[in-house]
């Protein structure tokens, strides 16, 4: 298998060992309405009535089970052969379940875990057993304002631009063998002023100690190779990318040269040795005097807002071909970019990005409501958002929040306006490396980018744009009216881009009064093609606009403001898309 086939079969295509198992597939299952598991001890045993298809939510189509009446409470079974070696250990992995997790293995607790979106593990080897074992979890999701939802409709049903509830697991779930001591944790930071790359690893076992080797490569051949010691279970490696290339050269990852260098890392302990596989890329993202710069080129944004749910499978793609294809189809379409909406999306699907060239705005999904409670909440994911995509090149920006959802005072209001500074400033501490949007859309507080939402139709963007920065701290946005910054905040030289715009309804499919979208609905392509080039046209004349998303990528549900349906097929041809856009603005860096 080559690399390209291997990283796309593993759950973490930045972070594979050879020994891992997948434990996707059938499942026992049961709806637990009257919250009596814990109290007659279901994690002891006890058979499942019903088959489940993980890591499909029994809300979808392909779990087999397809209920849509809402329970808060869910327990999965599964039984799996194991045969534990001697100085090893073995962990349980779950990349995503909504929303709070028990899981014990054999009757024994291992492990919880508190959050929707975010992976999460659990050391398993006391409990395991050679020859059979009995995994079991416990799901509680009260799909509750409180917590991070993203799209997930609390109301019972769905509604405008919420879907269908997602409950229990709904990523996968796999096994794998470690040595006592091992590698838990890696954060790779290219430096591409001095051609270098820093890697920072952080072992299980905090007092541990040990020696760290690293090799990197680069389309197969060895660039260079360095090793430190590892003392508190960290240590720290800046390797030269270019020492050993005879041109002194090194490849940057851009969208048009989306290169990868390889990373083996070899931890060796006296407990053995660990070994893991990753990647990186070579690039650099900052801003400056209102414009956004990659590897120091100015780079124009376009991008394309992506919800990231996959037809009767909701939020989980079918399969990796359906990732592939997304990303494949964004680039027929002419956008160099996708920002990922109120999801944190697939290990795989960023890997793609990286591999075939888009750069990647990640996002936390909100949650609706304001108090302590929910801010510890929503902060413990955005941690783990910047973690898992912190090493994926095609990440160059973090969306913390989105159009004050949860944040509806936070216009005037202090302890909103504080809490997000504070986001802003944490993720900035665990990496300064990328652009950080605090409250995407309007009523910015700290922000490294001034975005704007604005569906308006009538008139052209260049007319009501005009001579933007005398308008700059008001209201620009035709839909929202909303002012730009919160009271007490101004611009500050921010670059300034359109972050959502467009959401042309149309869909000969569906009726009229069971979808939703923006503006008046089209009933013929030709229309939908001409009113894309009309706005589109508009925000690319806009020299003081670096660049812009398009909503949306595909319909979800209801909602029919794709250019692929619901199912990811195309809607329009995208050649005709791909003109319009290329004969703008050049799609990508920007030359004087």
């Amino acid at each position: 298998m080559d690399m390209h086939n291997k990283r796309l079969s593993h759950p973490v295509p930045q972070f594979m060992r050879e020994s891992w198992l997948t434990l996707n597939g059938n499942w026992g299952f049961a709806f637990d309405k009257d919250n009596k598991g814990l109290e007659e001890k279901w994690f002891k045993g006890k058979e499942l009535p019903l088959e489940i298809n993980v890591p499909f939510v029994f809300e979808s189509k392909l779990s087999n089970v397809e209920a849509k009446e809402k329970c808060n409470v869910i327990w999965y079974k599964k039984n799996i052969e194991l045969e534990p070696e001697k100085g090893k250990r073995i962990l349980l992995h779950f990349e995503a379940v909504d929303y709070a997790t028990d899981v014990w293995v054999n009757g024994e607790h291992v492990g919880s875990h508190e959050g929707g979106f975010v992976p999460f593990a659990f050391d398993i080897s006391n409990a395991a057993v050679a020859g059979e074992n009995n995994i079991v979890a416990r799901v509680e999701d009260h799909t509750s304002c409180r917590q991070p939802l993203g799209k997930q409709s609390w109301k019972g049903e769905n509604f405008l631009c919420w879907y269908t509830t997602t409950t229990g697991i709904w990523r996968d779930v796999w096994i794998e063998e470690v040595p006592v001591e091992y590698i838990e944790s890696i954060y790779i930071t290219p430096d591409v002023k001095l051609s270098a790359v820093d890697i920072e690893v952080y072992m299980n076992n905090m007092a541990g100690k040990g020696s760290l080797e690293a090799e990197i490569l680069f389309a197969g051949k060895s660039i260079t190779t360095g090793s430190q010691m590892v003392q508190e279970g960290k240590c720290k490696i800046r390797l030269d990318v270019s020492s050993n290339d005879p041109d002194f050269r090194v490849h940057y990852w851009e969208p048009g040269t989306p290169n990868l260098y390889d990373l083996k890392l070899t931890l060796k302990s006296e407990w053995g040795e660990d070994s893991v596989l990753s990647y990186f890329g070579m690039r650099k993202v900052h801003s400056e005097n209102g414009k956004i710069y990659l590897n120091n080129k100015e780079f124009y944004q376009k991008l394309v807002l992506n919800q990231g749910y996959y037809g009767d499978a909701l939020m989980t793609p079918p399969s990796v071909d359906w990732l592939v294809e997304d990303v494949k189809k964004i680039k027929a379409f002419g956008f160099n970019g996708v920002r990922m909406h109120q999801k944190i999306e697939d290990n795989r699907f960023a890997y793609l990005c990286d591999h075939y060239g888009l750069v990647m705005w990640a996002e936390m999904p909100s949650s609706y409501d304001f108090d302590k409670k929910t801010s510890v909440r929503v902060l413990s994911e955005i941690e783990k958002l910047v973690q898992k995509h912190y090493n994926n090149p095609s990440v160059i920006a973090w969306t913390l929040f989105n159009e004050s959802w949860g944040l509806n005072e936070i216009y005037d209001n202090r302890s909103q306006q504080s809490f997000v500074d504070s986001v802003y400033y944490y993720v900035k501490h665990i990496d300064p490396t990328r652009l950080v949007i605090g409250n995407d859309g309007w009523e910015h507080t700290l922000t490294d980018v001034l975005t704007i939402h604005d569906y308006s139709y009538e008139g052209a963007f260049e007319k009501r744009y005009n001579k933007i920065h005398e308008h700059v701290n008001g209201v620009l946005s035709q839909t929202s009216l909303r002012k730009n910054y919160a009271k007490g905040y101004r611009y500050s030289d921010e670059p300034i881009m359109v972050s959502e715009y467009g959401g042309i309804a149309y869909a000969k499919e569906h009726n009229e009064q069971d979808s939703w979208g923006y503006g008046e609905r089209l009933n013929d392509a030709d229309e939908v093609i001409e009113r894309f080039k009309h706005i589109t046209e508009s925000l690319m004349s806009i020299d003081e606009i670096c660049g812009f998303c398009y909503t949306q990528l595909t319909d979800v549900e209801q909602e029919i403001n794709g250019l692929l349906d619901h199912n990811h097929e195309y809607k329009f041809d995208p050649g005709r898309i791909k003109s319009i856009l290329d004969n703008g603005r050049k799609g990508g860096f920007v030359f004087a």
